[in-house]
């Protein structure tokens, strides 16, 4: 049975989506490990701060306050643990026969899915606001030889 307008939409619409989830997926996965590489990066730091403290007897801080943040806050062990407990592709995707909705007509374009909407776009209140003002650039000054 062939598919109607509504269910190729929705087909369309959901491949999209699943593969929007999965590059964050891979980014957030990218950015947890060079985070809990940092964080390690910053406990070796510390060591090595805390032995020049006690071999020459100052007092260096160990962390900056971001790493000590990150170090206290969250650690470098339980992000490595956030990313042993999921896989890559872990969700598993069943195509269901969507019901055919709409009586089997396509909505109409949403730019929410990265769809092109005929007519004029509409701006809400607080973005118009924002737009009717003028940019204006300044020139660029050129810079004097020395």
């Amino acid at each position: 049975m062939a598919l109607t307008a509504y269910q190729t939409q929705f087909k369309r619409r959901i491949k999209r989506a699943i593969s929007l989830r999965a590059k964050a997926d891979r980014k957030a996965r990218r950015y947890t490990q060079l985070l809990a590489d940092a964080i390690g990066a910053a406990e070796d730091a510390a060591t090595q701060m805390n032995a020049l403290n006690q071999l020459y007897n100052v007092d260096v801080s160990t962390y900056t306050l971001l790493t000590q943040a990150l170090h206290v806050n969250s650690g470098q062990e339980v992000l490595v643990d956030h990313l042993a407990q999921s896989t890559p592709g872990e969700e598993l995707v069943l195509f269901n026969q969507v019901p055919d909705g709409n009586g089997g007509q396509e909505l109409p374009p949403n730019p929410l899915f990265g769809e092109l909407v005929a007519g004029a776009p509409i701006i809400p209140p607080v973005l118009a606001a924002k737009v009717s003002t003028p940019w204006c650039r300044r020139p660029r000054r050129r810079r004097r030889p020395r």
